[in-house]
């Protein structure tokens, strides 16, 4: 294997180390011990979905010395899989000529991801870094977009500590609705039904109802080794959330993107089908939101740097500082907290969703939530409560950090906090797509913080979903207008 590293594509870019051999000897050796065939080469594009190859466990080795390539058009899709961009053109609308063509990019496997998959027979599967092909990384990689903004904290002394809640819906597959009529871009939607009513929010009886839900994901998540801590039944029929024990960097993000993944496999072939949609189109249902508790650690002491000195405050100045700075940014931010078109129906007031820019100490209510015990405590920590499941956990992770350093870098003070955040005069989210496009172009704090290129390119992206939402036909107009006019 070390010999096939210097003559490798990692070795000639400057990508090996004594650390990453070591480890592709251990990746090899438990693919021998444990008999697996496939590995699912996969790397994360820019909507946090999945995308890869299969490979039998014989071209490993190989794919670790030399990558696997990938068509680089995937890069520049919609959530349709629509390509946006003009790729065969040398203008494609931004400043990247290498993505023109259609060429290939390769998937640089992340050694420390390998995981075995329960679900599927004698398989494994392996997290990618994206490369082109003279060895520098893909610009709009959002698993590099989030390593850039966790060495500018650690260039300032700290350490970026999260943790996750969850909340999905899961239905009962009724109907995958196959036939070619159904084969439509996107396919039609399959025809479901709930596995058990809402509306008894952890309640143990409903609990038990969705067993067979729960238990097939706890399999999944625990033989995965991911740091569970709970289950829980939402309050909507088919909602429930999955919460996780604090982890550092970028761990949390990996997690999040293994953790979808794995759910909707698990449920497909137990025969439902999960969905981390924000607001499934369905009577009755609820909302889903994706909490994230975080903190900056100290690097110098491990210190949790949130936690007050004194019993009058409720967050250290620091605290204080990124709480000013997210909450600056929260507008600018939305894009990437809430990509979907559908995310912005969440932002209802009275509904444990936030509809404004507001924080407060343990009011779930309100966009910022911080959970302090008293002086020094050690698990203090800022509750964001503004994104959706579905969101891209390398970018919403990103954009904490960023507007976090921004906060401490202009020792901005916030706003008071507040007790009513539905009935306080703060600035109102965006309740659309193309607001949050327009704050997300608008905003020079974006610009700098992850790169003119990439606002461009992820604006025209989402610019294209919205053109497409706004130019379908809807219940709505069908209903108000077919038979009055």
């Amino acid at each position: 294997m070390h010999d096939n590293l210097r003559a490798s594509f990692v070795d000639r870019m400057g990508l090996s180390s004594v650390e990453r051999e070591l480890l592709c000897d251990d990746v090899l050796k438990q693919v021998d011990q444990k008999g697996i065939s496939i590995i699912r080469i996969s790397f994360v594009d820019q909507h946090g979905q999945l995308r890869g190859k299969s490979i039998p466990s014989s071209h490993l080795a190989d794919a670790l010395a030399n990558g696997l390539t990938m068509t680089s058009s995937l890069l520049l899709k919609d959530t349709s899989h629509r390509t946006v961009f003009p790729i065969w053109s040398e203008n494609q609308g931004f400043q990247e000529s290498r993505l023109t063509g259609a060429g290939d990019i390769l998937m640089i496997p992340d050694l420390s991801t390998f995981k075995v998959l329960p679900w599927a027979n004698k398989t494994a599967w392996l997290l990618c870094d994206i490369y082109y092909s003279d060895g520098t990384e893909v610009n709009f990689s959002t698993r590099r977009i989030l390593r850039k903004a966790i060495t500018d904290l650690q260039d300032i002394g700290f350490a970026y500590k999260s943790g996750l809640e969850v909340e999905l819906h899961v239905f009962k597959l009724v109907d995958q609705k196959l036939d070619f009529s159904d084969s439509t871009h996107p396919a039609s939607v399959p025809q479901l039904e709930l596995p058990a009513h809402g509306y008894q929010y952890l309640t143990e009886s409903r609990a038990d109802e969705l067993e067979p839900v729960f238990e097939c994901i706890r399999q999944a998540v625990v033989a995965l080794d991911l740091p569970l801590r709970s289950m829980e039944v939402e309050f909507g029929p088919a909602q429930i959330e999955f919460t996780f024990d604090p982890g550092l960097g970028m761990s949390n993000a990996d997690m999040m993107i293994l953790f979808r993944s794995a759910v909707k496999q698990v449920c497909r072939r137990a025969g439902y089908l999960a969905t981390f949609m924000c607001r499934p189109g369905f009577e009755n249902l609820f909302s889903s939101g994706w909490h994230i508790h975080q903190t900056f650690m100290s690097l110098k002491d491990g210190s949790n740097s949130f936690a007050p000195d004194s019993t009058e405050k409720i967050l250290s100045v620091t605290g204080e500082q990124c709480v000013a700075g997210i909450l600056e940014q929260a507008v600018a931010n939305c894009l990437l907290t809430t990509p979907t078109v559908n995310g912005y129906k969440r932002y209802v007031p009275n509904a444990l969703a936030p509809d404004r820019v507001a924080w407060a100490k343990d009011n779930k209510g309100a966009m910022l939530r911080v959970i302090n015990n008293g002086a020094h405590d050690v698990a203090t920590r800022i509750e964001n409560r503004v994104a959706e499941p579905a969101a891209n956990p390398y970018l919403v992770f990103a954009s904490q950090i960023h507007s976090g350093l921004y906060g401490i870098r202009n020792s901005l003070n916030p706003q008071p906090p507040t007790n009513s955040p539905y009935l306080s005069d703060h600035e109102k989210l965006p309740t659309n797509m193309l607001m949050a496009i327009q704050a997300f172009t608008d905003s020079k704090f974006i610009k700098k913080s992850f790169g003119e290129d990439f606002v461009d390119y992820y604006a025209t992206i989402k610019q294209a979903e919205f053109d497409r939402y706004v130019s379908v036909v809807s219940q709505w107009e069908q209903a108000e207008y077919l038979q009055n006019f």
